[in-house]
């Protein structure tokens, strides 16, 4: 078996349908997909239960509700595939997008992860747009981190995994943002991290999703696996100037959880070249960093985060 394909499932009877059949009909037959019911109160188990009745290649594990981690990891308990990858059941894949990856895959073996274009927020007309790669490779996974900016899109699910990553490696139960705190623990694994413009994943916007519905408490749990990121960076990797547009990312995030919690911020307070680092966000064109930046450096972290409060989310 080359790819397990793992589906968490729970109240998505309107869309799980249309999720498992777009991942039946990819061309790509060297596979299993593992539908994982948690404990869902709907009809879902009698969908799921219906699909491996009518398709062998379909797996279901029936489990007590244990949220999306939990279910994965389930999930990859269950996987015999060399290779595995997620999809979220409210979502869907684009006709051929598993047999051209996995044709990428076998044609470069030494690829451990390859990530694939998403349509972010498919279905919210004012938000939905497509979010495209290059092709490149990486051999350093703080380059991919940085100068690739990860961290904006280290979704679980448009990436394609060898499955040996996850050895020793699971999603954290109970934490909301679950990607972002695992995805650093494999890049840690992996040799190669490889991007491409083939395939496409169809992200659909949920209004009463995690993401949508936010409070300061998720963002605390997402800001909490950046400040494990941020620790293990050098101020003295070859690229600065990417250094700082994510330190920049993660300020902005500090700035919102300490607008919705009222606690103080927990971002470390670095000492950084003020014309240097200015001069790096003008260069990426990162205008409104650059005014943060410069409030920061008048007045540290709480008197960005004072000004964002006032000023930008009026």
């Amino acid at each position: 078996m080359k790819l397990s394909v793992i589906i968490p499932v729970y109240r998505v009877e309107r869309t799980l349908e249309r999720c498992v059949r777009s991942v039946l009909s990819q061309c790509y037959t060297d596979c299993e997909i593992i539908l994982v019911d948690d404990g869902s109160p709907d009809s879902c188990g009698d969908i799921c239960d219906r699909f491996a009745a009518e398709e062998s290649v379909i797996k279901v594990i029936h489990k007590v509700n244990g949220g999306l981690s939990d279910a994965r990891n389930s999930g990859l308990l269950a996987a015999s595939g060399e290779y595995v990858t997620f999809v979220d059941s409210d979502d869907f894949i684009a006709e051929g997008t598993y047999c051209n990856l996995m044709q990428i895959i076998s044609t470069h073996p030494e690829y451990d992860i390859l990530e694939y274009p998403v349509y972010v927020y498919y279905g919210a007309k004012d938000k939905e747009r497509e979010l495209v790669f290059n092709e490149k490779e990486y051999v350093d996974s703080v380059e991919y981190w940085l100068a690739g900016k990860a961290y904006e899109h280290s979704y679980a699910w448009n990436k394609i995994y060898r499955r040996e990553l996850f050895e020793n490696v699971r999603f954290p139960v109970g934490k909301i943002f679950e990607d972002i705190h695992i995805l650093p623990l494999l890049l840690a694994k992996a040799k190669i991290v490889a991007t491409t413009n083939v395939g496409l994943y169809y992200y659909c916007w949920n209004p009463n999703g995690i993401t949508a519905l936010a409070d300061g408490k998720a963002l605390g749990s997402l800001l909490d696996a950046h400040l494990n990121v941020l620790c293990e960076l050098s101020l003295s990797h070859k690229n600065f100037d990417d250094f700082i547009s994510y330190y920049m990312h993660v300020l902005n995030i500090q700035c919102d959880v300490c607008r919705l919690t009222g606690k103080d911020a927990t971002v470390p307070t670095l000492r950084l070249s003020f014309i240097r680092s200015l001069a790096a966000l003008l260069k990426k064109s990162e205008g409104k960093a650059a005014v943060k930046f410069m409030v920061y450096s008048l007045f540290g972290i709480k008197g960005l985060c004072a000004f964002n409060n006032r000023l930008l989310h009026r």
